[in-house]
């Protein structure tokens, strides 16, 4: 067997084991570059280290800082529950409030699961109080942080420009952002039309007391949450601090084109200097499980190309003759597996894996990159990813079921639907 099968045999089987055992793939990624890099072939450990991202590392470990420093100190809780009252009584507008919030919170660094363990609850709170689904709570949440998650300042928008970068590629950021957006928020029309004008009963008090004090096999993502909506956290200097600094970031990376995670770290250090207590709390919210499962995946990734076998694979997918229907694969691929697994590691896989392919100019760079992009976090919403599986922990008992099956549907429909939409809009269109 040659080793450029082996090492495409391992790669399968750490994305099936990490499914089964819900071991973090990074954690399994570097264990198998040790493996067949080091015992196998017999290279040196720091020549096999050599492919370890560190730029994506300082990317990934600063935003999650910045974002939880304003997790810790309120500021994110001020802006949800003021996005929430700006609403009044207007009921149909929360769920997109809802979308409009998520995609703010991931385009400004925070981990997509991150924005929806915040924005979801709350959201189908909000339903279950007033008669709608919280399936269509739960959606809005998701379809926002993934139309938000591919923004310049993004945690996989940083990811993309960083594994096209490393393979001497470039992808226009505003269109790979505004791409992803338009597609999510084609999403979340679908969503409203098929759940937004459903209104059921109303829950009755048993009931929403049952939901509000019963304990729950999952950890609260807002714990802040009561029966009756609690008032605004008041915004002062600290918030208000942190508030300036997420809207640096936005400016700095997109106007003043400064480094993402050098200049987040920075903003994050200059909190950490005036604010020490937050700053020693907010260091727990850094995304390491998020940082290991993608600095693991490249660096296998890495190897991979130094054996030759992520130039093998491209030539194999060129090779399919028609340019068209290597792209629509490769969008499939990415879409089906992100379903059933980490979107993150999907992507830091993936778009190295397509670089040969995008090399060779028969497809548009950027074009397929907002496609495969499109595909890959359109289905996070499956109960199988962590996103869907957030919404089906957050919705009330009595319908839990209801929303995990009406969740599962909704991942099957977009896993044959989605990437081929995406296709059809952003490569050959």
């Amino acid at each position: 067997m040659s080793t450029e099968l082996i090492g495409v045999l391992v790669l399968a089987a750490i994305f099936v084991l990490a499914s089964v055992t819900g071991l973090n793939m990074g954690v399994l990624a570097l264990a198998a570059t040790f493996l067949l890099g080091v015992v196998w072939l017999g290279h040196p450990a720091k020549e096999v280290l050599a492919g370890f991202p560190a730029e994506m590392f300082v990317v990934l470990v600063a935003v999650t800082f910045l974002f939880g420093i304003a997790r810790t100190n309120g500021t994110v809780d001020w802006l949800v529950h003021s996005v929430v009252r700006a609403a009044g009584h207007r009921v149909a507008v929360v769920p997109w409030l809802l979308f409009l919030l998520a995609t703010l919170l991931c385009a400004t660094g925070a981990a997509s699961p991150a924005a929806v363990a915040i924005v979801a609850p709350i959201g189908i709170t909000f339903a279950v109080r007033n008669g709608m689904s919280p399936l269509y709570a739960g959606l809005m949440a998701v379809n926002g942080a993934a139309a938000g998650s591919f923004a310049p300042t993004g945690i996989l928008g940083g990811i993309v420009h960083s594994s096209l970068a490393a393979n001497h590629l470039h992808v226009d950021g505003a269109a790979l952002f505004g791409g992803t957006f338009a597609i999510n928020l084609a999403a979340a029309l679908i969503t409203w039309l098929v759940f937004g004008r459903r209104r059921g009963t109303a829950p009755t008090r048993a009931k929403e007391a049952e939901f509000t004090t019963a304990p729950d096999p999952a950890p609260d993502p807002a714990p802040h949450l009561a029966p009756d909506p609690a008032p605004a956290p008041v915004l002062g200097a600290e918030q208000g601090a942190t508030l300036v600094a997420m809207v640096l970031l936005v400016l700095g990376t997109t106007v003043l084109s400064l480094d993402t995670g050098l200049f987040a770290l920075t903003l994050a250090a200059a909190l950490a200097v005036v604010f020490r207590s937050t700053a020693q709390r907010a260091a727990k919210e850094i995304a390491w499980p998020v940082v290991l499962l993608v600095c693991g995946i490249v660096t296998y990734i890495a190897l991979l190309q130094k054996l030759g076998v992520v130039d093998s694979l491209g030539e194999t997918i060129a090779a399919v003759g028609v340019p068209l229907l290597a792209a629509l694969l490769i969008c499939y691929v990415g879409g089906v597996v992100s379903a059933f697994a980490s979107t993150t590691g999907i992507l830091g896989a993936l778009m190295p894996l397509a670089a040969p392919f995008l090399a060779s100019g028969s497809i548009a760079t950027t074009g397929l990159v907002i496609a495969l992009a499109s595909a890959s976090t359109i289905v996070d919403a499956s109960p199988f990813s962590t996103n869907g599986a957030l919404v089906v922990a957050n919705a009330p008992e009595p319908v839990r079921t209801q929303t995990y099956r009406g969740l599962l549907r909704w991942g099957a429909g977009v896993c044959v639907i989605a990437p081929g939409a995406a296709w059809l809009a952003f490569v050959v269109l």
